[in-house]
């Protein structure tokens, strides 16, 4: 069980240098966990490629599909008044932004509160020193 930042999901989903890395640590995954918006991030950076010319339409129309398919099997965090808590103690803690922010609480309350019991998939750096500063075990 490993929770998964935006940042690592993408690859999952278009071809990056890191897709293969990532897509063995998502295989050995039996529950992934996500916070609520991952799918929205995650269909944003795919929209971005596609805009940029760097996705063809095709790849990202079937790279939508995998996401709506596989997105359904991602066990999600909602938001709630105390994850929100969280992520306002960690912008004034780190040098997040508030996405991140919400990402790193949404880890901390599957973690309940324990980050040494939970490993954090993230490849964005920002993200990952702060995760480490707060305990947790990063794979990139």
């Amino acid at each position: 069980m490993r929770f998964w930042d935006s940042s690592a999901l993408v690859p999952l989903f278009v071809e990056e240098e890191q897709s293969e890395h990532l897509l063995s640590y998502y295989e050995q995954d039996q529950t992934v966990i996500v916070w609520w918006a991952a799918s929205v991030e995650v269909a944003s950076a795919i929209a971005r490629q596609e805009r940029q010319g760097s996705l063809s339409n095709a790849a990202a129309a079937a790279a939508m599909r995998r996401l709506a398919e596989i997105g359904q099997t991602w066990q999600e965090l909602q938001p709630t008044p105390r994850l929100r808590q969280h992520a306002q103690r960690l912008l004034r803690v780190h040098a997040l932004r508030a996405a991140d922010a919400l990402q790193l609480a949404a880890a901390l309350t599957a973690a309940r509160g324990d980050p040494s019991i939970l490993e954090l998939v993230c490849l964005d750096q920002r993200l990952t020193e702060a995760a480490h500063r707060e305990g947790f075990l990063v794979l990139q």
